[in-house]
C-alpha cells in the first residue's frame, strides 16, 4: 500500500509539472523561403516535417499545438529558437500549419502541451 501511494503521489507531481508547462499564445508559421536553412539546432528547416520553434523548452521536445479557433491540433517537435515576434509563442513548420489551418490567417490563438 506504501508504494502504491508513492507512485501516485509521483505520477501526480509529473501531470501537474506537464500541466504547469502548459501555455496559450499566438503561433504563426515559417515561410517556404526558409526551406534548408539551419534551424538553431543544428538541422535543416523542412517545411513537411513537423517541426517548431520555441523560445525555452529543449530541442526534441515534443509539443502538441492546438489551434483554439478551429479545434485542430498536431503534434510538432522543437527543434528551432524563436519565434522572434514578442507577440507569438511559438513558429510551427508549413506542414504543421496545414495540419492546423494556418495558412490563410497566417497566425493563430493556440495552446501548447508539452508532451
Amino acid at each position: 500500500m506504501r508504494k502504491l501511494i508513492v507512485i501516485m503521489t509521483a505520477l501526480l507531481s509529473m501531470m501537474a509539472a506537464t500541466a504547469a508547462l502548459a501555455e496559450e499564445g499566438m503561433a504563426s508559421y515559417y515561410a517556404d523561403s526558409l526551406q534548408g536553412n539551419s534551424t538553431a539546432s543544428g538541422e535543416p528547416y523542412n517545411k513537411d516535417e513537423l517541426t517548431a520553434a520555441h523560445r525555452t523548452l529543449e530541442f526534441g521536445t515534443r509539443v502538441k499545438v492546438t489551434n483554439l479557433d478551429n479545434g485542430k491540433s498536431v503534434i510538432v517537435r522543437i527543434n528551432d529558437r524563436g519565434p522572434h515576434a514578442k507577440s507569438r509563442i511559438i513558429d510551427v513548420s508549413g506542414a504543421a500549419a496545414i495540419k492546423l489551418g494556418l495558412l490563410d490567417s497566417g497566425t493563430a490563438k493556440v495552446s501548447l502541451e508539452p508532451l
